[in-house]
């Protein structure tokens, strides 16, 4: 068995295999570093973090690191390698997960149309965090491109180093996707309040730049254009614009692709030799892009794999949720209030559809004195979504009910801790 890719979704899939001696695996990582955690690089680049601490268990000599694979030929069940190596494989495992998106911003490239000019970073691998880190200082003019998850994460990261950060989002509020409107204010009143410049509906047209001695024939970036003519002055820029599943191989290879790589409820692609977990694949129409579903994805197909899961152990999906802490000062700090206003952690979560549909039942709660907000969507008789700010004592219980889709006959419990009393 063949794994290609080495994150969270490749590795847990692989020790589960070897555990029980099921079968003989090797795992092909393209990155040079030992397997670490992407859902911390945030902490890393806030300095919370050293680098060290975000690292996964040590998958022995099953993983290949620094070896990418250049083509897979499905004719022979062979994975050709950049380093020449070829293996062959009875199983081939696609988890190669997802790039980051580089938005068609004038000025983006430099002339050779590959490289990036100085001063402008992706933020997706470990590579990508520690140059960040590397270019951050007190003072300096950072301008972060995308509000999404991502981009507040780098955001606060950036303020947390004493950099002046301003977040450009294109959309009418911050993390549009998770967040209903009163949600997406609270969040930005924490960032403004960490000294976050934030500018919404606004579109980022290009990159003004300079000659950079130090980089030879390249540049240096100088701001950030809007297409209203506004411009920010920036000295560092960080595209957060989201990313787009890795499906180059699959693509070359013959197999269906879609938005991501298409995958049934055995996480089997159009080759039923070859299956895609992860970033990288399309079950039932969604590409997720989150740790949860990657993780339970590799189970579930190493299950199958083993014949463990028996017939009711298909993969049917994941009820994925989203949990942030912003933490603007040293690991640990917290205002006890989780309170926008004050400067302090602000607690985050959201799950299944926040934003209500004409005919849903929505219950709200929100204390001003503590700046906490809690909202769930009732659909009918079921929990098909909520948002929870500042105070997440509720979150596993409603997580719960959401998950097992029972139906509800009372909704006083759904958000108080004392059950409504």
């Amino acid at each position: 068995m063949v794994v290609i890719g080495g994150g969270l979704a490749g590795l847990r899939c692989a020790a589960r295999l070897t555990a029980g001696g099921a079968a003989a695996v090797t795992v092909l990582g393209e990155e040079p570093h030992a397997p670490y955690n992407r859902v911390l690089l945030a902490e890393i680049l806030a300095g919370r973090y050293a680098a060290e601490v975000t690292a996964l268990p040590d998958p022995g000599p099953v993983l290949r690191r620094g070896v990418r694979a250049v083509r897979v030929d499905r004719a022979d069940r062979t994975v050709h390698c950049d380093d020449g190596a070829v293996l062959g494989y009875d199983t081939l495992v696609l988890a190669t997960g997802s790039n980051p998106v580089l938005p068609p911003l004038r000025g983006l490239f430099e002339p050779d149309g590959r490289a990036l000019p100085e001063g402008v970073h992706a933020f997706r691998t470990m590579d990508d965090c520690l140059a960040l880190s590397a270019a951050v200082r007190p003072g300096l003019r950072a301008v972060v491109i995308g509000g999404g998850l991502l981009g507040v994460s780098a955001a606060r990261a950036l303020a947390a180093r004493g950099a002046q950060v301003v977040l450009a989002q294109q959309a009418q509020r911050l993390m549009e996707r998770q967040l209903d409107a009163p949600a997406s204010a609270l969040l930005g009143a924490h960032l403004t309040a960490l000294g976050i410049e934030i500018h919404t509906e606004c579109r980022v047209r290009g990159l003004t730049k300079t000659a950079d001695p130090r980089a030879g024939a390249g540049t240096r970036v100088t701001g950030v254009e809007l297409a209203d003519g506004y411009r920010l002055d920036a000295e560092l820029v960080v595209l957060a614009c989201g990313v787009r599943p890795r499906t180059g191989l699959a693509r070359a290879a013959g197999l269906e692709v879609r938005g991501g790589i298409v995958v049934d409820d055995r996480l089997r692609t159009s080759d039923p030799r070859i299956h895609a977990i992860g970033d990288c694949a399309e079950h039932d129409g969604r590409v997720y892009g989150l740790a949860g579903p990657a993780l339970e994805q590799a189970d579930a197909l190493a299950a199958s794999l083993t014949g463990t899961g028996g017939p009711a152990g298909a993969y049917t999906g994941t009820r994925a949720l989203t949990r942030l802490t912003l933490t603007p000062g040293g690991e640990g700090s917290r205002d006890g209030e989780g309170s926008p206003g004050g400067g302090g952690s602000l607690d985050l979560a959201a799950f299944g559809e926040p934003t209500p549909l004409p005919g849903d039942d929505v219950i709200r709660l929100a204390d001003a004195t503590r700046r906490t907000y809690r909202q769930v969507v009732v659909r009918g008789d079921r929990l098909v979504g909520g948002v929870l700010l500042g105070e997440l004592s509720t979150v596993g219980a409603l997580a719960r009910s959401w998950e097992d889709g029972a139906a509800l006959t009372d909704f006083s419990h759904l958000l108080t801790d004392d059950g409504g009393s």
